[in-house]
């Protein structure tokens, strides 16, 4: 039987091949430790977890209405810092790329309304990033989104 928490590797430019663009990051909360001082969420060796936010530019991503934002975890002991922005046609974007990329697959069933009759269930599979590290995408061999436009 294969684990329900079971991580496989997925190269960057698999999970993302038109690339992402950096939103933000901010820390995990622990939602156990709500009332706690240090409530941030730590992995199972005890460093500190971190959300990356980016924006996936494959047109699939928003298709059917979903929103193409990805949110992808990094474990460190310091807030993780995006690579230099670049700046395309008088505006400023960061595109990134994670090192060691892993996605877990798991069943969203948020959208199933099981209590209904007849049942109509919209349970997806949905997947959930980690990574090592952000990078900047040159580091990584893969062509920035800038550059491929």
């Amino acid at each position: 039987m294969v684990p329900n928490s079971m991580r496989y590797p997925m190269p960057f430019d698999y999970a993302f091949p038109a690339g992402a663009l950096f939103l933000g990051v901010d820390k995990q909360i622990d939602f156990d430790k709500l009332r706690e001082d240090d409530n941030q969420a730590r992995d199972e060796h005890g460093v500190r977890l971190w959300v990356v936010t980016v924006m996936d530019q494959d047109p699939e991503a928003s298709k059917f209405g979903r929103t193409p934002q990805v949110k992808v975890k990094i474990a460190a002991p310091h807030q993780p810092v995006p690579p230099e922005p670049i700046q395309v046609a008088g505006m400023s974007i960061t595109p990134v790329a994670f090192t060691d990329l892993t996605v877990t697959p798991y069943t969203d069933s948020s959208a199933c309304k099981g209590e209904r009759q007849p049942h109509r269930c919209r349970a997806r599979l949905a997947w959930s990033y980690r990574a090592s590290g952000m990078v900047a995408p040159a580091e990584l061999g893969v062509t920035p989104v800038a550059s491929a436009a």
